[in-house]
């Protein structure tokens, strides 16, 4: 909680070096925000407890506080706390005593604690859903009032570019984002991540449709939107790098072109994408530990919810 002051000036220091660890792995701004601020809960807890040194940390009081928090009241909304909220601080006690471990400020073992049962939040496309996206990328409107047809064609080729990258390579929005023309390599038919999640490289396959795709924005139309030089793979209309909210209403834009009733309920965004392409390759026989280097996951847990959106149908 934000009211929550710790008087401890040692625990105030670890919290914000936590922070700064989280930013360093790469983790995305609301995770850099939001996790010292479910570690400061247990940091005021061990001040309760008259523990005012992190080595006193043990699994048992990690324990005792969850179990604490499990009968908490939920400040904002009334009631207890979600068990989706419980599991935001599970993952911060995990990467808190993970930091521990890691700048050698306690050798404390890794956290049993099982994540709470939550209903799977997960939305994913059809294929059909996906054919009607890149359907809608080769039609042009009364909409598209673009002043040149240069510019227009290279916008619609730059929206399959999207599709293959965040839908064909399962790329996170900010890998998207990141990524260079460079890092694209044809001749064997692999994308370079250099920027991934915790700042890990991987290497994913480029289908040969999602390669076609591409090459044909890079070599036929990204030169039309080149302002000054840039190695970015998108472009904006002022040369600049698309950041993940450009590319997200360009995604918006495509959903509304399609018509798809249904798929406009989705209300769908970039990630939607890189859980449909997980999803199809799980109903296509791939094997689970194979989708989850492709997805650049770090253990086969994060991989698991795609066996149950599955089993749901």
């Amino acid at each position: 909680m934000k009211s929550i002051t710790l008087e401890n000036t040692s625990f105030r220091y670890l919290e914000k070096s936590f922070g700064e660890w989280l930013d360093v792995q790469g983790y995305a701004a609301s995770t850099v925000y939001n996790l010292p601020l479910h570690v400061r809960e247990l940091l005021y807890y061990l001040e309760s407890k008259k523990l005012n040194n992190i080595k006193d940390l043990t699994i048992q009081n990690i324990i005792d506080h969850y179990e604490r928090l499990k009968e908490r009241a939920n400040h904002r909304r009334g009631g207890g706390l979600s068990n989706a909220h419980l599991n935001k601080h599970i993952q911060a006690m995990r990467k808190f005593t993970q930091y521990l471990r890691k700048v050698g400020r306690l050798q404390i073992p890794e956290i049993q604690i099982q994540d709470e049962a939550t209903e799977s939040s997960v939305k994913w496309l059809t294929t059909e859903e996906i054919q009607d996206l890149y359907k809608a990328s080769h039609t042009e409107t009364e909409k598209d009032n673009y002043n040149f047809i240069e510019q227009r064609t290279a916008f619609r080729s730059r929206d399959r570019a999207m599709l293959a990258i965040f839908y064909g390579c399962g790329l996170r929005r900010n890998e998207g984002v990141n990524v260079d023309v460079s890092d694209i390599d044809f001749d064997k038919g692999l994308l370079h991540v250099r920027k991934g999640k915790g700042y890990k490289e991987r290497f994913v396959p480029i289908s040969k449709t999602s390669q076609k795709h591409l090459q044909e924005y890079i070599y036929d139309h990204r030169p039309n939107l080149i302002k000054q030089p840039s190695e970015a793979l998108f472009l904006s209309t002022y040369g600049t790098r698309m950041q993940g909210q450009s590319l997200s209403l360009r995604l918006k834009y495509l959903i509304m072109k399609s018509e798809n009733l249904e798929l406009i309920e989705k209300e769908a965004g970039l990630h939607t994408l890189r859980h449909s392409i997980a999803t199809h390759l799980l109903k296509a026989g791939m094997r689970l530990e194979s989708i989850s280097r492709f997805l650049g996951h770090s253990s086969l847990e994060s991989t698991q919810i795609y066996t149950h959106l599955e089993e749901q149908e």
